[in-house]
């Protein structure tokens, strides 16, 4: 139980106004105050779900499938681990899981029912720290490009490292007031993804201060924010997409009210794609209009919303901007792009990778196959990956490079015990037991995927994580 949660009766007494009938208030504020489920979501391009499964079991860990979800999962771990971090187990460092609220996994789910996102461009217009954005990175293909934004300029660094961890390399960041990209990327878009700051009404039962502040004024003023985003969504949607608007807040003034305000003002040119059957059971969260309204109490999560549209035919900006600036890259030259080939081949046995080089000055970078249709509508804070640094002598590997294509490498690895793994994520030299004579750059394993890059050296391996992804902290074994 949460002992010092903080209701104000002002806000039961709102929400007394709008509980749907068939629901009990409560109901709701015993469910405000039970602690909320841990629930993971299973990063497949690291991971399979069979061997997160296995993985579980050795663990002693009981895992129950999230319905809406199919990599997504409730866990309850054994008492002796309750009070451990998930985060810093080798599961969870090796970017095999990530740890996810259960109800938010559903907007991700809803943009991806009926759609294949395996080569089209999608936004998600506020991103960090990435739950979403990784969620829908697994579903597109080397062809697909993500464009993950986010205002907030603290959280957009947390963004980014969870990008790398999770070995997401088809991604561009942008980091802007989401109400540009209607102005500045009009008709871009095949699918977006709006899960809007809102007042964050839902969150109670991971945050029990979460109300403190809380006010009907203050769900106006934040209304009206979200309709612009909305708005801005639209201008930069495709005819025939489909939009995902979303909120981790109970209020129909930033719900159902927001959507009404998109349909109102697109009125011919935009419908609902009603949600009742999304998953089993969604009808018990279902609204009149086809949204889901997700009460704490119907499916154990914390409070959410979603809505669901598709875009009939565009009615064009009325004050379309154009981006300003030159653009620091350059394709990689033909000479860069087969002596990276070759490196890559001759160390680890791969093949080429899916994406385009670029170059901007020593850096290398692998740019998404089809960025070139957004790629100069506006500033991103990053695309792509950093492969690495040219030097005198060649090219000197990036950790990123590691931890998006390591695991295709076929050798020159070497699969870290969890010891090496503890001593690796504080930064510390791996020692071996014999000698090797093996030269150059390493790829290390953790659960049979790559987390990063070493070096050969006689007895040991030198360690290349970059100084800002060391940890202080020991990475927990269950031995």
């Amino acid at each position: 139980m949460h002992a010092n949660i903080f209701i104000p009766q002002t806000f039961i007494d709102d929400v007394e106004s709008y509980i749907p009938n068939h629901l009990s208030i409560d109901d709701y504020l015993a469910s405000c105050k039970k602690p909320l489920r841990t629930a993971v979501r299973v990063n497949t391009k690291k991971m399979s779900v069979d061997s997160f499964k296995q993985y579980a079991a050795q663990n002693d860990w009981q895992i129950t499938p999230v319905p809406w979800c199919e990599n997504g999962f409730w866990l309850v771990r054994p008492e002796n681990q309750q009070s451990l971090s998930l985060g810093n187990t080798d599961i969870h460092l090796s970017g095999c899981i990530y740890v996810q609220e259960a109800s938010s996994m559903m907007p991700v789910t809803a943009l991806l029912n009926n759609n294949d996102l395996s080569d089209c461009c999608v936004l998600d217009m506020a991103a960090a720290p990435g739950s979403k954005s990784t969620q829908i990175a697994e579903a597109l293909s080397s062809e697909g490009v993500l464009v993950a934004n986010e205002y907030s300029s603290s959280r957009i660094k947390s963004l980014s490292a969870n990008m790398q961890r999770l070995g997401i390399s088809n991604c561009a960041l942008s980091h802007f007031d989401a109400s540009i990209f209607g102005q500045y990327m009009e008709q871009s878009f095949d699918h977006i993804l709006l899960d809007a700051p809102c007042s964050g009404e839902g969150t109670i039962r991971k945050d029990e201060n979460a109300l403190k502040n809380w006010s009907i004024e203050s769900n106006i003023e934040i209304a009206d924010v979200q309709k612009r985003l909305i708005e801005s969504a639209f201008y930069a949607l495709k005819a025939g997409g489909t939009l995902v608007y979303s909120t981790c807040t109970l209020t129909p003034l930033e719900n159902q009210a927001v959507c009404q305000h998109l349909l109102n003002t697109f009125a011919d040119h935009i419908e609902v794609v009603p949600l009742n059957h999304l998953f089993e059971n969604a009808d018990a969260s279902a609204t009149a209009e086809g949204y889901l309204h997700i009460w704490p109490q119907i499916y154990d999560t914390e409070g959410f919303f979603v809505a669901k549209f598709v875009k009939k035919s565009h009615v064009p900006q009325p004050e379309p901007k154009v981006k300003k600036g030159a653009f620091p890259f350059t394709p990689a030259d033909k000479k860069t792009t087969e002596q990276f080939n070759q490196i890559i081949k001759k160390q680890f046995a791969m093949k080429p990778l899916a994406g385009e080089l670029w170059q901007r000055e020593q850096e290398l970078w692998l740019f998404p196959l089809n960025i070139a249709n957004v790629i100069d509508k506006i500033k991103y804070s990053r695309i792509g990956i950093l492969l690495g640094k040219t030097h005198k002598n060649g090219i000197r590997l990036h950790h990123e490079f590691a931890t998006c294509f390591g695991a295709e490498a076929l050798k020159n690895t070497h699969k870290l015990s969890l010891s090496e793994a503890c001593d690796y994520f504080q930064g510390k030299d791996i020692k071996l037991a014999q000698v090797t004579s093996d030269k150059d750059e390493v790829l290390l394993m953790l659960n049979n995927t790559c987390v990063g890059l070493g070096k050969w050296q006689k007895n040991k391996i030198k360690n290349g994580l970059p100084r800002e992804l060391v940890r202080d902290s020991q990475l927990i074994t269950w031995e």
